[in-house]
């Protein structure tokens, strides 16, 4: 696992585009794995800015979303749909992407026909992963056992106070989520994991103290033979 600390968010959504952009100049039809909440938000404006400046070309990338809400539509303003769109696919030239849908009658059949699909598409070549505050990565919940492939999750107290502050009050949270299970995030071939804020500093620690926590499910990346994790400072804090 190779670490990289950086200054602080900026810097590191910048390290974090490099290795999108060499990725993508290597190999231009790259399949790429996506996540969202607000630590990649910083990455995803530099991509932005990358794309327009004539450095990337995403016209021939396909991707997967790590997750969404389930149920929740397409269209609302909280759905990673929406999230996507704004902040990455509708400022850039992405054509073929694919997200796990809210509005799915049968999310279990959800579940079976996207990694079908990553399996057509030959596999992730690089995943993009944030830490949630209690390990989770998508949203693979601590638990004693972990679903291999795409499943439907409930989401802990900690998960659903963590993103509240994105629910107005008139409006239903998702308790429940579709999400990328671990073995489907381990198959990729390259894995980047970003940690900024120095609300991820004890999980950091965890993460790194040398131990194989069952409890953290980002902790399998310990395993994995090609993860790469950039982080700030506050972050880093506590290593």
């Amino acid at each position: 696992m190779k670490k990289i600390i950086c200054d602080d968010p900026i810097s590191a959504a910048e390290a974090a585009a490099d290795i999108f952009e060499t990725q993508i100049k290597e190999k231009p039809k790259t399949v790429l794995g996506l996540s969202t909440g607000s630590t990649p938000i910083g990455l995803y404006n530099e991509l932005v800015s990358r794309s327009k400046a004539g450095k990337i070309d995403f016209s021939n990338v396909k991707t997967f979303n790590l997750d969404e809400y389930y149920p929740i539509k397409t269209g609302h303003k909280q759905s990673y749909s929406s999230f996507m769109n704004e902040h990455l696919f509708s400022k850039t030239k992405f054509s073929n992407t694919r997200l796990l849908s809210g509005e799915a009658s049968n999310p279990h059949d959800e579940c079976a026909k996207f990694d079908a699909e990553i399996i057509a598409a030959g596999g992730i070549d690089l995943q993009l992963l944030g830490l949630g505050r209690n390990g989770h990565i998508g949203f693979n919940e601590p638990a004693v056992s972990y679903p291999i492939g795409s499943n439907l999750v409930d989401l802990t107290e900690d998960t659903l106070d963590a993103n509240s502050r994105f629910f107005s009050s008139d409006e239903t949270q998702p308790t429940q989520a579709l999400t990328m299970g671990i073995g489907s995030i381990f198959n990729a071939r390259q894995i980047l994991l970003l940690i900024t804020g120095e609300g991820k500093a004890d999980i950091t620690k965890k993460l790194f103290d040398g131990v194989l926590h069952t409890d953290v499910p980002a902790c399998f990346l310990l395993l994995h033979p090609n993860v790469t994790v950039i982080l700030d400072k506050a972050a880093a804090g506590k290593l």
